[in-house]
């Protein structure tokens, strides 16, 4: 007894730190962790990203949700909740099988990074894919729903030792110009290719897109 009673001052700040330390641990995941989706979020998403794109058969992709405000303006922030969740989970699942990883870089927006070979079947991935798996139906216990995704892609291999951000670019550029048109998909080849003139960034100086293979064309949503 006497011996517990001596270990107990060294025992105690031993015992304080471990619980210290795991609630730091704790605290840093959730930090890169994004709470809805369970996706990591942006700044650990760049970190990783810087890494992979080095490797070869990389491909960056931006997501954006089709009429989300009108999912939230007609069934509630619960249910447009319950979509975004549904959407993050179905977009990391898709990534898993292609070595690759997904953040939500906030609202209905995400991003990804996947090995990809260069000659895929882009349509096959993306639009029997990608974008069919994330539209599967959704039961959120009062509407069932299929949420649609614009979806913008940038190959490493098409832009040989691009930085990160060139290719987040051209991926945005791609993502608004599939979106304005109303496909699944839309792919940026070579920068500078020809000038952008569909996409979010068009007049700015700099800003090219080459859209290579056309994606199946769907009803605007």
């Amino acid at each position: 007894m006497n011996l517990i009673l001596q270990a107990l001052p060294v025992a105690a700040p031993t015992v304080g730190w471990a619980v210290h330390a795991l609630f730091l641990i704790r605290r840093l995941r959730t930090a890169r962790t994004d709470p809805l989706t369970g996706l990591m979020c942006r700044d650990e998403f760049t970190s990783r990203a810087l890494r992979a794109i080095r490797r070869p058969h990389t491909a960056v992709l931006l997501l954006d949700l089709n009429g989300f405000k009108q999912i939230n303006d007609t069934h509630g922030h619960a249910v447009g909740d319950q979509v975004i969740a549904a959407v993050g989970h179905r977009l990391a699942a898709w990534c898993a099988s292609r070595g690759g990883f997904a953040a939500r870089l906030g609202g209905d927006e995400f991003t990804a990074l996947v090995r990809l070979d260069p000659d895929a079947d882009l349509d096959a991935e993306l639009t029997y894919g990608l974008s069919a798996l994330i539209s599967a139906p959704l039961d959120t216990g009062g509407v069932t729903l299929a949420p649609r995704a614009s979806i913008g892609l940038c190959h490493t291999a098409h832009r040989p030792g691009a930085e990160l951000s060139e290719l987040l670019r051209g991926a945005d550029e791609a993502m608004y110009t599939a979106k304005r048109l109303g496909d699944h998909w839309r792919t940026a080849g070579p920068a500078g290719a020809y000038p952008t003139v569909t996409g979010r960034r068009a007049g700015r100086p700099g800003a090219h897109l080459t859209l290579l293979a056309p994606a199946r064309r769907r009803a605007a949503s």
